[in-house]
């Protein structure tokens, strides 16, 4: 999803660094952020005003879809360029 919002982008680039540089220990080991960013998500996820944007932005791209055949994703692609 494309919003304004960048939600807990730090706290997911945590995790994820947390994850490589683990291993298999990442379960025991990446437990604080983890939480951190669950509990950041949580609090994202139940705000109204990000729902809401959520549904608009859904149902605009749903639809241009109906409107044109063509998902999102597949009209923010490069076509192929042919030589």
């Amino acid at each position: 999803m494309h919003t304004k919002y960048v939600f807990c982008q730090m706290l997911s680039e945590d995790f994820t660094k947390c994850c490589k540089d683990s291993g298999f220990l990442m379960v025991v080991k990446c437990r604080k952020e983890n939480s951190a960013l669950k509990e950041c998500l949580i609090a994202h996820y139940t705000n109204p005003d990000f729902y809401e944007e959520c549904k608009m932005e859904y149902l605009k791209e749903r639809e241009e879809f109906r409107k044109t055949g063509i998902s999102t994703k597949n009209r923010l692609q490069k076509l192929p360029t042919s030589m």
